[in-house]
């Protein structure tokens, strides 16, 4: 009887999955783009936009196939993709700025799927068939963010930057402090720090990846996962941005992705969006104190900010590398630090944003532990607590930044602090859920023989 519930809870989450799914594909096509269901369809035959994110998502789904399935499906893969390239060498196709390979990945997810079906029973189905899920749930979670990125640009078209940047005079305005550290170091410590900020999916495959490692010898799933919090942060946090709809200091308070064109070797396409900023300010010089107002903005610019996700998803990758081996901590503890010096250091978020995504993490990563453990009194607190501080946050970042900004010393030590408390209750919360082994018995010590 104790599976039903999660059966029926696992279908209303696919159901309700899939009905947003469908609304975010009417959504796009409103404004006359196609949507996440379109995109992905048309990865199948089309240079996909990001290769490797169909790879990892295919690695994530081998977890659930022997070794010799595993080496199949690669060989498959790495088939097909060398068939479409000699394909599209042979038409003189272009890749329109996708890349030229991981069609391969995405047909063995999809092939997998059909094997499920029609070659396997039981558990193995629905084994094989979660693989599938999450593999595809990783890559559709890609395009939900894009589509969702392009409605918060055409429905939110006033943005509260003004506001953001003013409390982040409590915190010593670090975005553009890291931004001119950033900028010194020219072209190499852009490239490199840009590299790990967009490979942040492929970085929690590799630690999901270890997380999973016994489920093809155990044949069942861990309760609890990276990819389960990866995956409710990418779909929770993104509400916020219609709520609070933020551009970043490069954009509200600089030129743009304009600034970073001449160093970067992956330079989005993006028009200019000078012309709508308040200055050019940043990094060089701090805005002014003054009472802030919404500001109008592109219809282009992601209304991204708060809370930074970038932060949320690399705080959980550094929770779940805790247990790991000492090489996947060491990489767990640099992707985050590298992660919250590339969303500072490129003037896509403020202070404020990275303190409210620490805090966004924890709770969630609280609420589906508790979940799967069972809702108790300390759980139960926790995430009552996590929450309240984050509404805090928020609230006091559009009603009170102008007292925050003209009473740093006590603004900023208080957010610092309340950012803290989450951490300390989480860390002391969690280690009593530990399951605690008892000290193994010493034998009595024996009399020897005379």
């Amino acid at each position: 009887m104790g599976h039903r519930p999660r059966t029926a809870l696992w279908t209303t989450a696919g159901a309700v999955t899939l009905g947003f799914l469908v609304a975010l594909e009417f959504a796009a096509r409103h404004y006359g783009l196609p949507g996440p269901l379109t995109n992905q369809v048309r990865e199948v035959v089309y240079a996909p936009k990001s290769g490797g994110l169909l790879y990892a998502a295919m690695a994530l789904m081998t977890v659930v196939l022997t070794w010799r399935e595993r080496f199949v499906a690669v060989g498959t893969a790495i088939g097909v993709d060398v068939a479409f390239l000699v394909v599209r060498w042979a038409v003189d196709a272009e890749t329109t700025g996708g890349h030229p390979f991981g069609n391969g990945a995405l047909w063995v997810i999809l092939g997998s799927a059909v094997v499920a079906v029609t070659r396997r029973t039981g558990r193995e189905r629905v084994l094989l068939l979660k693989g599938v899920g999450l593999a595809l749930l990783l890559v559709a979670g890609r395009k939900t963010g894009d589509t969702w990125l392009l409605i918060t640009s055409k429905t939110r078209l006033t943005v509260l930057d003004q506001y953001v940047a003013t409390a982040d005079h409590a915190l010593g305005d670090p975005s553009w402090l890291v931004g001119r550290i950033v900028t010194a170091t020219g072209p190499i410590g852009f490239n490199f720090l840009d590299f790990v900020y967009g490979n942040l999916a492929v970085a929690a495959v590799v630690a999901a990846l270890y997380q999973l490692r016994h489920v093809a010898v155990e044949r069942r799933f861990p309760r609890h996962h990276l990819v389960r919090t990866f995956l409710v942060i990418g779909l929770v946090g993104p509400v916020f941005y219609m709520i609070f709809p933020v551009v970043g200091p490069v954009f509200a308070y600089g030129t743009g992705a304009e600034h970073w064109s001449t160093v970067s070797l992956w330079a989005p396409d993006m028009p200019p969006s000078e012309p709508w900023a308040v200055a050019d300010l940043w990094p060089q010089t701090l805005p002014p104190i003054s009472t802030p107002h919404p500001m109008p903005f592109d219809g282009i610019t992601p209304r991204n900010c708060m809370p930074s996700l970038h932060t949320a998803w690399a705080t959980a990758i550094f929770i779940h590398s805790r247990k790991g081996p000492r090489a996947l901590r060491f990489a767990g503890t640099f992707w985050l630090v590298a992660t919250l010096a590339a969303t500072l250091g490129f003037g896509y978020h403020y202070g404020a944003d990275l303190i409210a995504g620490v805090v966004f993490t924890l709770t969630i990563e609280a609420a589906l532990r508790s979940f799967d453990r069972g809702w108790d009194r300390s759980g139960i607190l926790l995430v009552a607590y996590g929450t309240t501080v984050f509404t805090a946050f928020l609230l006091s970042y559009r009603f009170l930044p102008l007292a925050m900004a003209e009473r740093p010393w006590l603004a900023g030590p208080l957010l610092v602090l309340a950012t803290a408390s989450v951490i300390y209750g989480y860390v002391r919360t969690t280690a009593s859920w530990e399951p605690r082994t008892a000290p193994a018995r010493q034998p009595e010590p024996q009399p020897e023989p005379v």
